[in-house]
């Protein structure tokens, strides 16, 4: 029996593609390349590290597949660097919950002892900016509720409102872990809610579901000014509680998160 066998399966070296993308990527993080920095041409690249014009594009592909950096082609061309988007990780992490036959009820969950805590966070750390912010969400979806046409709700334009207040909840706490965890889980929970809405004989579309959001928003905003960590934290708690309830009954009971992306 080979040494590899024993323990376990052979290490694959990099590709000189993945070990230049991997110096460029350490330079970003480093802060040495910022967001909106052109990076050098292709020929001085070539030259910096030693590689053919294919390896080099190699590197490019994998760093553009991560939104670090936009490429354009042609003879005014070339690299810039990129904020990074978080988006790709909450579709990545996404994915994977997807193959491994997540349910709805399991991200609602995880989702309920994140945000609460976020909630916690901006009511100790809150800015003037922080509420403005969060209030003028408020007055955007009361607005749009005042105004519709009984006749023809926009529960898809809610939604959004609604999927923007979670988070600014989430991005405002002050911690970023908590934040980007929480991107990952909104971006499912948003998808799952527009699918409820696209429905529009479910209650989830009707202007009554989101006029009594819009009230459990006007209170957490008022425990967030008052700098009311613990009411803060039990109210966002318990309003997620009521609306996983809700969003969560019949058939969408133990549903896994892949059947909303069908």
């Amino acid at each position: 029996m080979s040494t590899a066998t024993q323990v376990g399966q052979p290490v694959r070296a990099p590709k000189t593609g993945e070990l230049i993308a991997d110096e460029l990527r350490r330079q970003m993080v480093r802060g040495v390349l910022k967001p909106g920095d052109s990076l050098p041409t292709e020929t001085q690249l070539m030259e910096q590290f030693g590689v053919s014009r294919p390896t080099l594009r190699e590197a490019f592909r994998i760093l553009e597949a991560e939104t670090l950096i936009s490429v354009r082609r042609g003879a005014r061309g070339g690299a810039q660097v990129t904020a990074p988007d978080p988006a790709v990780a909450a579709r990545y992490v996404g994915l994977l919950l997807q193959i491994q036959g997540t349910t709805l009820d399991d991200v609602y969950e995880a989702r309920m002892i994140a945000e609460p805590a976020c909630a916690r966070l901006l009511a100790k750390r809150r800015t003037k900016r922080d509420l403005a912010d969060l209030t003028e969400v408020i007055e955007s979806l009361e607005a749009s509720l005042a105004s519709c046409d009984p006749a023809q709700p926009d529960p898809a334009a809610w939604s959004a409102l609604i999927y923007r207040f979670h988070e600014l909840v989430m991005q405002r706490s002050g911690n970023r872990t908590l934040a980007v965890q929480g991107a990952v889980l909104q971006d499912i929970v948003g998808a799952h809610l527009m699918m409820r809405v696209s429905r529009r004989d479910d209650a989830a579309a009707s202007p009554a579901y989101f006029k009594r959001a819009a009230r459990a928003y006007r209170k957490l905003v008022a425990l967030i000014e008052a700098r009311d960590a613990d009411g803060a934290e039990r109210h966002w708690r318990g309003h997620m509680e009521a609306a996983a309830k809700y969003l969560l009954r019949g058939e969408l009971h133990g549903k896994p998160v892949v059947d909303i992306f069908d």
